[in-house]
């Protein structure tokens, strides 16, 4: 069973009691089940109220869960004849980006996303997720591939930032982010970004500029993260929980300021409890945003991509002044 998280517990500890219950039936060959399905159906019943009074801060550590699927874990369900290409031709291959070719509902795609590991030995060779340059230049090459063969791009965002270290910094960490998004806003075909869980500063921007942007109910995405937005407001980052709450980093405050176009429910308690079930429901976003953008020409693609990011946000003029 996936490990729990705190608010979690109580659901965790009436579970425990059924499966004692069932036990001491199956162990005394007692008939108790009326007392079975009373529990079963307050155990229902705070499931569904539970997880439908999440709190962001809570919705912050379900996209950190342990078990959360990666990239790797939806690919086999949403796509075929996945080949995995490797390297930027310039320093090396970054592990903590993956990309490729793979084939949508018959149609060849381009798919690209940052992965972070399941281990300790994993989360160290992949990075923890956190892409050097050579991962999003990578990430480009592959894009600008994909412009050149008419390939769809599909992106997966899970990363808790771009790698801050001095290595990444003497390799250009800064300008290999720029220009990723300098390049995905006049890229000449469709492109797809789905936030799986954690969309943290420029490193879930650097392959997150797309023509529709669907993000999974119980995932996050902010230009910092809610620790140290909480040791710069507050100077304390045990402060994360209120700076998650006031920060609207959320699928569901995002989806109500527009700045993604769907969010995709989760199943009950986290994606984590059924991958293939949730699978599914990315699938039908995926699918949906894909029949919006057939219809688009290369130049009315680029153009619309621009206007939405132009005129996302709320901005006040002020006309008159006082002297």
């Amino acid at each position: 069973m996936a490990s729990e998280l705190a608010f979690e517990k109580p659901i965790i500890e009436l579970k425990n009691k059924i499966n004692e219950l069932k036990a001491f039936m199956q162990e005394k060959n007692i008939d108790l089940s009326d007392e079975l399905e009373r529990l079963q159906n307050r155990l229902s019943k705070l499931e569904d109220e539970t997880y439908s009074n999440v709190s962001p801060w809570d919705r912050v550590q379900i996209a950190r869960h342990m078990d959360r699927p990666t990239t790797l874990d939806y690919i086999p369900y949403l796509f075929s004849d996945f080949v995995e290409c490797h390297g930027d031709r310039l320093f090396g291959d970054d592990a903590a980006i993956v990309g490729g070719i793979a084939s949508y509902k018959g149609r060849p795609v381009t798919i690209i996303g940052e992965q972070r590991g399941r281990d300790t030995k994993e989360n160290l060779s992949r990075n923890f997720g956190m892409p050097h340059p050579e991962g999003y230049r990578k990430a480009l090459r592959l894009m600008k591939q994909a412009e050149k063969f008419g390939r769809p791009v599909v992106t997966f965002i899970d990363t808790k930032g771009a790698f801050p270290g001095k290595t990444a910094e003497e390799r250009g960490q800064g300008e290999a982010i720029a220009r990723n998004l300098f390049e995905m806003a006049g890229l000449k075909v469709p492109i797809v970004c789905i936030i799986i869980g954690e969309g943290a500063s420029g490193g879930a921007l650097a392959i997150g500029v797309g023509d529709r942007i669907l993000m999974l109910e119980n995932s996050w995405y902010s230009v910092i993260a809610p620790e140290s937005a909480a040791a710069l407001l507050w100077r304390d980052a045990t402060q994360a929980e209120r700076a998650a709450k006031t920060m609207k980093i959320t699928a569901p405050d995002l989806k109500e300021l527009d700045i993604i176009d769907t969010l995709i429910p989760e199943v009950k308690g986290g994606a984590h409890h059924d991958i293939e079930m949730q699978a599914k429901a990315i699938d039908s976003a995926l699918s949906e945003a894909f029949e919006q953008l057939r219809h688009f020409n290369k130049e009315d693609l680029v153009q619309q991509r621009l206007e939405k990011y132009r005129v996302m946000g709320e901005f006040k003029h002020e006309t008159d002044y006082v002297e």
